[in-house]
């Protein structure tokens, strides 16, 4: 056998290798979620969501992100909220279910993550991957997180999840005219990135679904720490000891921190 069929050779093993190496990372962002919960799992072209028909709202949202989705080939302009048209028609939340409620109509998958295809963001726009959300949040600190995603994307692929979180007892009442819609106590999101760098890291991020404005550090809780309150199980495609590790706590020296102004943070990653 000669130089050039073993150098040939070497690089289909390796290949093969990273190949399967990817693959057990897919669909690393989909939950473990409760026995129990009432769910309905639908797969669209840029996420995932298990939505819950009896509240009308997800239980959760999962999705990635990277570079390559940062490319905008599409405007916001012109996509609009609609029924999800899986479900049927007297039972699927309308636009109008949220009209003088009070809340936004907050999307768990933001459209700015669905900029890279027209029917990515005609998904984002469907209203199983929407929660009632207090303005000031939807448009603030939220939005603010969800602008600090994109930028950790242009470093590195990010596995995401989220959704609304209920406490057993209702801080608000429903809305909706035609259909009923659970109003969310509070938010989640948690953020799982450096996977496929072998450098693994993870954060997670609670708020409360009311008006504030303060930095994204006093949001910031341990995977752990949102599993417990969710009853959800994060990234459990990962090796045990990779996933113990880096869902019981988080390392801010990881997420740097930077003075935006008096008021907000702006983050980016470690260099």
């Amino acid at each position: 056998m000669d130089m050039k069929t073993k150098l040939l050779g070497l690089i289909c093993i390796y290949l093969l290798v990273i190949s399967e190496c990817y693959a057990q990372y897919e669909n690393i962002e989909i939950p473990t979620s409760s026995k129990g919960k009432k769910e309905l799992i639908l797969k669209r072209k840029n996420y995932t969501v298990s939505f819950n028909k009896e509240l009308n709202i997800p239980n959760w949202v999962s999705w990635s992100l990277d570079k390559k989705k940062l490319t905008e080939r599409v405007s916001r302009k012109g996509y609009s909220f609609r029924p999800d048209p899986d479900l049927n028609p007297s039972q699927a939340v309308v636009t109008q279910d949220y009209a003088n409620s009070g809340y936004d109509r907050g999307h768990m998958c933001p459209a700015g993550d669905s900029r890279w295809s027209g029917e990515a963001m005609k998904e984002s726009f469907y209203m199983t991957n929407i929660c009632p959300q207090h303005p000031n949040l939807n448009g603030g600190d939220w939005h603010e997180l969800e602008q600090a995603c994109r930028r950790w994307a242009e470093k590195d692929k990010l596995y995401i999840v989220c959704g609304p979180i209920l406490y057993k007892k209702a801080l608000n009442p429903p809305i909706g005219k035609e259909h009923k819609i659970r109003v969310p106590d509070a938010f989640f999101k948690v953020i799982l990135t450096g996977v496929e760098k072998g450098n693994p890291r993870a954060i997670g991020f609670i708020y409360k679904n009311s008006a504030g404005n303060r930095p994204l550090d006093s949001y910031v809780n341990s995977i752990d720490q949102v599993e417990r309150i969710t009853g959800l199980d994060f990234f459990s495609v990962l090796p045990d000891d990779v996933e113990n590790r880096v869902e019981k706590d988080y390392n801010l020296k990881e997420w740097k921190f930077q003075r935006k102004d008096s008021e907000k943070f702006s983050w980016s990653f470690r260099t």
